[in-house]
């Protein structure tokens, strides 16, 4: 059994919490930071503050355990041997990476630093972003010997962040040091050598002793390009699909055959090639246009990436049609809106593409009620109710008496929702699904009028209804 190393996790965060519960899963000592003392005070009482699968059982686990959370980042760089900095970096205005809670961590990091560490960019940041910690450590007195810096970039979708954590596609530890790449295989020791897997209280996942997951060993800074170019590669895939789904709206086509043509040939693959509202959240649109930015600034023409956030916008600007295509004018409609995250099973709602859409139609004049498994608390924080905004409890209370009804978010629960009763609950049998849950022939059967991107609308005919002759 590989030898516990003692770590501090800078930031709890998505991916700082994630990263901490998971590094004392692993069987490591682990001390979260965050300079919130409210958020602090929260985690070791045991709120996770965030919608995660496994979270609150792995935080139950090992908080104040495995797990301590502290605001002293001194005194945790004292403790640990590796510091994994996972603080955010937000887009600036000029569509850049805002770096300066980096640089302010790294500052503090070498106030405390009284033997080797290793600080690890746990953060999406642009490349050469080691090269700046290294000099912001050293021009605080540090010497050169006393640390290294390594790029260990995170490859997590929210909702299944602590799985694919403990089940990764790989690991990718960008290192200039053998001192500093040795302590980092060691960390991961448990995951790349199987040992975790054999567990018998191991999370469940796609990863086994018999096939762990690789390791790759690069540069610092090809890691910290291989993680934008990894989340601006699949931005791509789902906005190439979403032109596609353009395509087979005008050309009477079903874009799912289409997508399901392409994804079999094995260079491509079946993943992101599902067509919808758009994509959102944290990473794709900020690391997009970080990475254009760098592009930029080192004059390397990336206008490829400009046309992937232009598709990426029409296609809310599309949907909005739909919905004035299936009521002609908006002004006073009554609209249940099913989802407010930017996908399923998180509750981050930011850069949803569904808070635009919401945003779109109150401004068109229409009355919502909108419902969301658990990202509701937070998008009141946002659009608080209002006479033109509610909030509903449930799937039934939104549908109640609606013009018609919207699928912005791919929850599961949506997909399974009691259609007979949907049926009765409703002013007008009208779906507009942005994210293609149902079958068209389903729903015409179950005498929805049914919209969905990409493919064939339906709408069922009334045999009571003759025509004068």
């Amino acid at each position: 059994m590989a030898e516990p190393v003692q770590i501090a996790v800078v930031g709890s965060g998505y991916v700082g919490l994630v990263a901490a519960v998971c590094f004392a899963e692993m069987g490591h000592s682990v001390i979260c930071v965050d300079n919130d003392e409210r958020k602090v005070a929260a985690l070791q009482g045991g709120d996770t503050l965030i919608h995660e699968n496994y979270l609150p059982e792995l935080l139950e686990r090992y908080r104040n355990t495995g797990v301590r959370f502290m605001t002293d980042l001194g005194e945790a760089t004292r403790a640990c041997q590796a510091i994994f900095v996972a603080v955010g970096t937000p887009q600036s205005e000029t569509g850049d990476a805002d770096l300066s809670y980096v640089e302010a961590v790294a500052s503090e990091i070498a106030r405390s630093i009284d033997g080797y560490k290793v600080i690890i960019e746990k953060s999406t940041v642009p490349v050469y972003t080691n090269e700046w910690i290294r000099r912001v450590i050293e021009r605080n007195g540090v010497h050169r010997e006393a640390f290294d810096v390594v790029s260990n970039p995170e490859f997590l979708r929210e909702g299944t962040a602590v799985e694919d954590f403990l089940h990764p596609d790989r690991i990718v530890i960008g290192a200039d040091s053998k001192r500093a790449s040795d302590l980092l295989s060691a960390i991961y020791a448990p995951l790349t050598g199987g040992e975790y897997y054999d567990r018998p209280d191991a999370i469940a996942g796609c990863c086994s002793a018999l096939k762990p997951p690789p390791s790759l060993l690069t540069s610092t800074k090809s890691a910290e390009i291989i993680k934008h170019a990894s989340n601006a590669f699949l931005a791509l895939k789902i906005s190439f699909i979403n032109a596609v789904s353009n395509l087979c709206e005008a050309a009477d086509a079903n874009v799912e055959q289409v997508a399901q043509g392409i994804g079999l040939d094995s260079r491509i693959g079946p993943k992101f090639l599902r067509p919808g509202i758009g994509y959102g959240g944290s990473c794709f649109p900020k690391d997009i246009a970080a990475f254009r930015s760098v592009g930029e600034q080192m004059g390397v023409d990336f206008n490829l990436l400009s046309e992937v956030e232009k598709i990426n916008d029409n296609q809310k600007k599309r949907f909005l049609g739909k919905v004035r295509s299936a009521l002609w004018t908006l002004r006073g409609k009554r609209l249940a809106v099913l989802g407010l995250a930017f996908k399923g099973d998180t509750d981050d709602i930011r850069e949803s593409p569904a808070i635009d859409l919401v945003e779109m139609l109150l401004a068109e004049g229409c009355m919502v009620v909108a419902f969301d498994p658990a990202a509701m608390e937070r998008a009141q924080a946002k659009l608080p109710p209002s006479a033109q905004l509610r909030y509903a409890n449930s799937i039934d209370e939104a549908a109640a008496d609606a013009d018609a009804l919207l699928i912005l978010t791919d929850w599961r629960e949506f997909a399974r929702i009691d259609l007979m009763q949907l049926h009765t609950l409703m002013r007008y049998p009208i779906i507009i699904d942005g994210r293609n849950l149902y079958d068209p022939q389903r729903m015409l059967e179950s005498g929805f009028t049914y919209l969905s991107i990409g493919r064939p609308s339906a709408t069922p005919v009334r045999e009571d209804v003759k025509l004068a002759v």
